[in-house]
């Protein structure tokens, strides 16, 4: 039966024996782990959100003929590429987290028109079979994961000069029916919420790195695949049975390292073989996808901004001008990405293949105001919370009978504001901006989808400097042959 709602799918990762890894320990089943949980109830929202507004969280798609979650859905317009936007800011808001399908749709986008473009260049069938794939997944709602980043080893070698080749995803058998693959893949967001992972190349390729330009999907409970998951900042609050203290209790992301051991995968679901060429096109689309995808930063940053308010309601300062000053600079720099994302997104182009690509230079100012702004409005929230924020006592403090009463005397602040309530929203913004969800607002917010310079180094491509220079001599009156005129002796 295909996954309808958000209960069905929590359901869909049960009994599926993954190799989890935790703490120096196999999980038994990870939805029932306390740390793992979270980050299910995140992906959980997305379904919960397709069913309460359709219009925002799903489309009709022509691959399967009925409506599909918008993480699913092949953009078909520059609307489609727009309301992905709309809804990964909704998703932030409801959240404050990392939801972890953006990787998925940006990939299967991504794909899908690179695939096209190799079969047109190298008379491949790459397409049709990544239609049949992701029309799959369609029907039966599945939720599918990006695994691109490899571990890469010694950065100044090519994957093929590494002295283990294993530092990069690679084929160590070619056979008739497929392709076994070895390696890792790091910092992998929501894979084992997934169901399904698209394997990629990281980078740009040469020739003798032929054997690493491999894409393809695997499922997510292959049994050659383990699972590492990562350590977050005061992760291990959730062991501890207080809710307050963990600040987010409910919503939490996730990544986890990949180890792929001799997998195998099916011709079916190869949509890249050796055809090194195309690596850098497909990293640079789905870069360009992932990047304006930051915009779910801004739903982040519109709870940020809600708690630093609140807890200047709370604190009796709401009416300061300096606090309404820092909460408008919080506001004016959470809408500039968003400008920039969405920007793109209404910029976007129908490819080849008949999807629409986002406009690359705005994606890459998107994602390069993310690597700032969260910081900002991350040191504001916490200025305007004060250093409660954190020396706030354990809530078994506030449950003892010796020291509870004492803290409720003296953490009051505003009259008729409890301190529970306080402490709830400075739990938040501790757990947003130094805890838990740190990760998906700030660390994320800097490496993921490329790190600052990476953006840099596409813009400076991008911008097209003579153009520009073209415009400011034109307006000068400069001539290009001005400069070699003067230069000549002057005529006796």
């Amino acid at each position: 039966m295909p996954i309808r709602t958000a209960d069905d799918y929590i359901a869909s990762l049960r009994a599926r024996k993954l190799k989890v890894y935790l703490f120096g320990e196999l999980v038994a089943e990870p939805v029932d782990h306390p740390v793992i949980r979270p980050s299910i109830n995140a992906v959980a929202e997305t379904y919960r959100l397709a069913e309460e507004d359709p219009e925002l969280a799903s489309a009709t798609s022509k691959l399967s003929g009925t409506r599909v979650n918008r993480f699913l859905h092949v953009t078909e317009s520059v609307d489609d590429v727009v309301m992905q936007n709309r809804m990964q800011r909704r998703l932030g808001q409801r959240t404050g987290t990392c939801f972890q399908r953006c990787v998925g749709m940006d990939a299967t986008n991504s794909l899908f028109s690179v695939t096209y473009d190799m079969d047109k260049g190298k008379g491949t069938n790459y397409h049709e079979r990544f239609r049949a794939f992701v029309k799959h997944m369609q029907q039966e709602n599945f939720v599918i994961g990006g695994a691109m980043t490899d571990v890469k080893g010694d950065r100044s070698k090519a994957p093929h000069e590494q002295e283990d080749p294993d530092m990069f995803v690679h084929v160590v058998e070619h056979r008739p029916d497929g392709v076994v693959i070895r390696g890792a893949k790091a910092h992998q967001t929501g894979c084992v919420n997934s169901h399904w992972l698209l394997v990629m190349p990281t980078m740009r390729l040469l020739e003798a790195d032929k054997d690493f330009a491999i894409a393809g999907a695997v499922p997510v409970d292959h049994p050659g695949i383990t699972y590492i998951y990562g350590r977050q900042s005061c992760d291990s609050r959730a062991l501890e049975g207080g809710e307050i203290d963990q600040g987010n209790a409910h919503f939490g992301g996730q990544e986890a390292l990949i180890v792929f051991d001799d997998v195998f995968i099916p011709n079916s679901h190869i949509f890249m073989n050796g055809e090194y060429e195309y690596a850098a096109t497909l990293v640079e689309r789905f870069t360009s996808y992932h990047r304006r995808s930051y915009v779910c930063k801004t739903g982040l940053g519109d709870v940020i901004i809600g708690a630093a308010a609140t807890i200047a309601d709370y604190n009796g300062v709401a009416k300061a001008s300096h606090v309404r000053d820092k909460l408008v600079e919080m506001a004016h720099l959470n809408e500039t990405i968003y400008g920039a994302g969405i920007a793109s997104s209404h910029e976007s182009k129908q490819t080849a293949a008949g999807n629409y690509q986002c406009d690359e230079m705005l994606a890459n100012v998107c994602k390069h105001n993310v690597t700032r702004f969260p910081y900002e409005l991350s040191r504001l929230a916490q200025d305007l919370a004060g250093g409660l924020l954190v020396t706030l006592p354990s809530d078994k403090e506030f449950d003892s009978k010796t020291t509870g009463p004492i803290l409720q005397k003296y953490l009051k602040a505003k009259p008729g504001v409890s301190v529970d309530n306080r402490r709830r929203v400075l739990r938040l913004i501790e757990n947003m901006t130094l805890g838990r969800n740190a990760v998906g607002y700030l660390t994320e917010s800097m490496h993921g989808a490329g790190s600052p310079q990476a953006q840099r180094v596409q813009i400076q491509r991008l911008m097209n400097i003579d153009h520009k220079k073209a415009l400011a001599k034109k307006l000068a009156g400069i001539k290009e042959d001005d400069a070699a005129a003067s230069e000549r002796p002057a005529k006796k």
